[in-house]
């Protein structure tokens, strides 16, 4: 069934909930079993490890909240890499939520929904939503990534008990899924020439940057990347005498 073929919001929301529980669970849930040995290894606690995956959702933060946990760094210094880790879902929230918006639909629905903005719900979003009416797109995201982040919970506990039941460079080695299935995901994205345009400069870009400051490099990639793609994109509709969008 098409996106734009739901005959109602609540269709939308389970057409999301189908959609999740394809590839982006079965991903995303590995990526977690791998999580969740990370935190029995480094001696978290399961209830610790289902609270971080309840509200942070976020894997890279998580993973860097767990080993500095493991190397016992203070608070502070937890908390403010887990804040600059998770710093871009703040630029996904202000892209996504506008698209998401239908009139007569209470405000603390995008409060509580933006909650569960990460990087599979956000790309499968922006992706879906722009076909959708306006009334089905919350209910689909919501579907779709409510799903997700309940297989991530599951995930965790599962991947808490099995550590002890496997070898390490297995569990934890599923962790690296994620990034290989986001770049597939974003590859569908190469029909729109400023996103191709970003992918590229970013994949060319990034390994220099991260070898000059391993702190700042996937920042600064996205920075100088995301740029330059913007003002070429723009160079060549100007050149093309078309209006940029």
């Amino acid at each position: 069934m098409a996106e734009s073929a739901y005959r109602s919001p609540r269709a939308a929301a389970l057409g999301g909930m189908r959609a999740s529980l394809g590839m982006p669970a079965v991903i995303l849930g590995a990526s977690y079993l791998g999580f969740g040995s990370l935190c029995r290894e480094a001696g978290f606690s399961l209830w610790l490890g289902f609270a971080s995956t309840a509200t942070g959702w976020a894997l890279p933060g998580q993973i860097a909240l767990v080993e500095l946990y493991a190397v016992g760094a203070s608070l502070l210094a937890i908390g403010s890499a887990v804040a600059l880790t998770n710093a871009r879902l703040l630029p996904m929230t202000v892209a996504l939520m506008p698209l998401l918006r239908h009139p007569g639909t209470p405000r603390w629905r995008y409060y509580f929904f933006a909650h569960f903005i990460a990087i599979t719900g956000w790309t499968i979003a922006m992706q879906r939503c722009p076909d959708l009416p306006t009334d089905q797109r919350l209910p689909y995201f919501a579907g779709f990534a409510m799903t997700l982040w309940s297989v991530t919970l599951a995930a965790t506990g599962f991947g808490f008990v099995l550590a002890s039941l496997v070898p390490d460079y297995i569990t934890l080695g599923l962790v690296f899924l994620n990034p290989i299935y986001f770049m597939l995901v974003f590859a569908a994205d190469f029909r729109h020439r400023i996103r191709a345009l970003a992918l590229g400069l970013g994949a060319v870009t990034g390994p220099f940057l991260h070898l000059v400051d391993p702190d700042w490099g996937l920042l600064a990639t996205g920075l100088l990347a995301g740029s330059a793609a913007f003002l070429v994109d723009r160079a060549l509709d100007a050149r093309a005498g078309r209006p940029h969008a």
